[in-house]
Parts: structure tokens; C-alpha cells; sequence
């Protein structure tokens, strides 16, 4: 069975924005890690407009119309999990986020999340609004989640500095989304050999 491969979604497109050294840190606690292959995915590497595909996800990929959903498409298909790194905006995730997750349908099912999140309450009610998002499209969120407070994990809310501990509840969240990860692939391997 070949490696997992798990996506760092960078949640954020805002200049001057806290995401980046977030998922920076995100991925140097991946860094160790032999169970999976992390890698970033930044939504500044895919800039999509509002939603503007005439047809719902759930109609399925043959019915995307526009380059640029086919490319964002083709990018998430290629993940067994995610790891969404998000801000709190009033008291949601940020609209770029919520707008990149609603392009897609059949891509995200049956995979694994995880979640990490920042703000003046350190995000919580962002992850809350996410996994009911989540849960529509068909994906596991596990338990374990990291909340950066701008308060307490940075240094004039914007020098990322988290306390230790979070290093210790991020191998917690791997372990959880791996896990979560390699079942949902037997889900998925299971759907296709029944379709055929």
C-alpha cells in the first residue's frame, strides 16, 4: 500500500496574514513523520473566483465547466486527508476557504481532516462551522484539533511563538488523522470495487 499523502490547506489569502507561519510550524511537526507524506497547499496557488460553476459538485466532475475548478480539482483528488489551517473570522473560517471546499464534491469523500486553527479565541467556532461543512461532504474529522490563541501563540498577534505543548497535541492530531486516513481509503477502495 503506498504512503498517505496528506494535504497542509493553507485557509487563508490575506496580505500580512498568520496562516503561513501557522502551517509552517504545522509541517515542521509533520516533518518526522513516516506514516505519511505532508505537503502545503496554499489556496494563493489556486485562485478561485465565487463559486461559478453553473452545475452543483454533487452532479459530479464531468459537469466542471471551468479550467481553473478542474485544476483545483485534479490538486485535492490526490490526497487521502487534510489539515486546515484556519483563522477565525466572525465567528466562522474565512470565506476563501469555505468558497474552495464548496467548488468540489466527490473529491473530498470519504477522506480524513484534521484541524488547526488561530485567532482571538484561538478558532474554535471556525473549526466548529467546519466540521458540519465537512461532515456534509462525506469526510472524517477527528477529535484532537489545535487552537492558537492571538493572545497567548504570538508575539504582537503576529509573531507566531505556541506555547510547547501544542507540539505534543500535534502528534496527537497525526496519529488520529492518519489512522482516520488509511481507513477511509479501505472506504474508498471498497465503494470502487462495488461500483464495478
Amino acid at each position: 500500500m503506498s504512503a498517505l499523502k496528506i494535504a497542509v490547506v493553507i485557509g487563508s489569502t490575506r496580505p500580512g496574514r498568520n496562516g503561513k507561519t501557522v502551517a509552517d510550524w504545522v509541517m515542521a511537526q509533520a516533518s518526522s513523520r513516516t506514516g505519511a507524506e505532508y505537503e502545503m497547499l496554499d489556496l494563493l496557488d489556486y485562485p478561485l473566483p465565487h463559486l461559478d460553476e453553473p452545475a452543483s459538485a454533487k452532479a459530479g466532475p464531468d459537469q466542471y465547466s471551468k479550467d481553473h475548478t478542474k485544476a483545483w480539482a485534479s490538486k485535492i483528488a490526490e490526497y487521502d486527508a487534510y489539515v486546515f489551517v484556519t483563522p477565525e473570522y466572525n465567528h466562522s473560517t474565512s470565506g476563501v476557504l469555505k468558497n474552495a471546499i464548496d467548488f468540489l464534491y466527490q473529491e473530498w469523500n470519504n477522506k480524513a481532516a484534521g484541524f488547526v486553527s488561530y485567532g482571538g479565541v484561538g478558532g474554535a467556532r471556525a473549526i466548529e462551522h467546519l466540521r458540519g461543512v465537512l461532515s456534509e461532504l462525506q469526510v472524517a474529522h477527528v477529535q484532537q484539533q489545535l487552537s492558537f490563541s492571538l493572545f497567548t501563540d504570538f508575539e504582537n498577534f503576529t509573531t507566531f511563538k505556541p506555547a510547547e505543548i501544542h507540539a505534543t497535541f500535534a502528534q496527537v492530531l497525526f496519529d488520529q488523522l492518519e489512522s482516520w486516513a488509511r481507513a477511509m481509503r479501505s472506504v474508498r477502495e471498497a465503494a470502487t470495487v462495488t461500483a464495478a
